[in-house]
């Protein structure tokens, strides 16, 4: 029996999808470079087991401080453990923390954002406070303060970064929020006798998508660095758990020292983070509506071309205004 053939709207999507993304590597080799580096790193990450060549925990006595050579490529620690192997398993941890946490965090602020920028009133005023104390603080000293009160671990660690990105989203979408509100199409709802949720869902959540996409890529970097300097502070993960900022810690205990224990970890977290971030700038202008509106209505999934530019664009500038 002959296979039905594919729905015409699917395979012009596809190639549709195609096409933005060879656009994309042809405007931002650079970013396209980031993706396809963060991409490596991330399945190297979940392929650590059969990836790694030994054991990250396992000692061997008779290598302790044993520098690079042909058994072990990145040299081993103080207890003989291989090098290489612990920067791939720590890349693991280290990118799971951070995927976790901003999406946690991303998430949170944004819902969050959504509901201040179109209810308004005295709930947006008290969030906007909240969300100002939370900003006057630098990002690793209060994941520090969170971290330290709530315990270590892997999951107070997610939420530890995680709240450090809460305010940035909740901003950023709520300038978004704040825009829709006042659109024809939104006001038609609210004379229709939609709810508040109603709308929300339906209408300002879609034009949300892009820069929450571009929220989270461009935290990505932050929070691997955040995660690896409470790892090198003692109040990240805890060890035996191999993480780049646990690494960065145990080379510096030592009487003697030893260059490839922060040289590889370093070159992890930089590689890494650079990549992120080149991908999160490549994404950023991709969306700004000034350079490719096409691609954000094919991203938000909106057949309303200004309707779906205008709220990205108001939160590039609020971005643009937080950074500063």
């Amino acid at each position: 029996m002959p296979e039905p053939a594919p729905a015409p709207g699917s395979s012009n999507a596809e190639r549709s999808v195609v096409r933005e993304l060879i656009a994309f590597a042809s405007r931002t080799p650079l970013s396209a470079a980031g993706a396809i580096v963060g991409l490596l790193i991330v399945a190297i990450a979940l392929g650590a087991n059969w990836v790694a060549p030994l054991d990250p925990l396992k000692t061997n006595f008779r290598r302790m401080n044993h520098e690079p050579d042909a058994q072990s490529l990145f040299g081993t620690d103080q207890v003989g453990r291989d090098t290489l192997s612990r920067v791939i398993h720590g890349a693991r941890t280290s990118l799971f923390v951070a995927f976790a946490a901003v999406l946690l965090g991303t998430t949170v602020g944004s819902l969050w954002g959504v509901a201040c920028g179109y209810l308004g009133g005295r709930f947006d005023l008290a969030s906007q406070r909240i969300m100002e104390i939370l900003q006057s603080f630098p990002d690793l000293i209060l994941a520090m303060a969170i971290s330290m009160a709530i315990g270590t671990g892997l999951p107070a660690v997610i939420v530890a970064i995680a709240i450090t990105r809460i305010p940035f989203g909740g901003r950023v979408i709520r300038s978004v929020a704040i825009t829709v509100r006042e659109m024809a199409y939104v006001e038609a709802g609210r004379a229709s006798g939609a709810s508040a949720f109603r709308i929300m869902r339906l209408h300002v959540l879609p034009q949300c998508v892009a820069p929450y996409l571009v929220l989270a890529t461009t935290h990505l970097g932050v929070a691997i660095v955040i995660e690896a300097a409470l790892g090198f502070l003692g109040v990240g993960v805890p060890p035996p758990t191999p993480t780049w900022g646990n690494m960065l810690a145990d080379s510096i205990t030592g009487l003697v020292p030893r260059w490839w224990l922060v040289l590889f970890p370093g070159l992890a977290i930089t590689i890494t983070v650079l990549a992120f971030n080149l991908l999160g700038d490549g994404i950023r202008d991709t969306l700004d509506p000034r350079l490719s509106p096409g691609f954000l209505r094919l991203v938000t999934g909106s057949g309303r071309g200004t309707a779906a530019v205008t709220p990205t664009r108001a939160a590039s500038l609020q971005e643009d205004r937080s950074g500063a």
